[in-house]
């Protein structure tokens, strides 16, 4: 592991996950796949993009103040919107 410098993503956690399928455009895919390769350079760990996506997500997630603060207000839908969502 290089301890020259430090990515805002560090070392990956193992947990348990759950697939989901995007679509994005070919550049964002060039830039995941470049930031894996420094990652491994950095971490010594190969991953691909696919790996550090979920991982990227949460810490964007984490770090936003306003995702923050509206998780914490919990939402709630009335029983009227969700019947005519068929929510419910």
């Amino acid at each position: 592991m290089s301890t020259s410098r430090k990515l805002r993503l560090g070392p990956l956690p193992s947990n348990t996950s759950v697939k989901l399928t995007f679509t994005c455009p070919a550049s964002l895919k060039t830039q995941l796949d470049q930031y894996a390769a420094l990652h491994a350079q950095t971490y010594g760990e190969i991953v691909d993009a696919v790996t550090l996506i979920p991982h990227m997500l949460e810490a964007f997630m984490a770090g936003d103040r306003g995702f923050r603060r509206g998780a914490r207000a919990k939402p709630t839908i009335s029983r009227a919107a969700a019947t005519s969502t068929g929510a419910g």
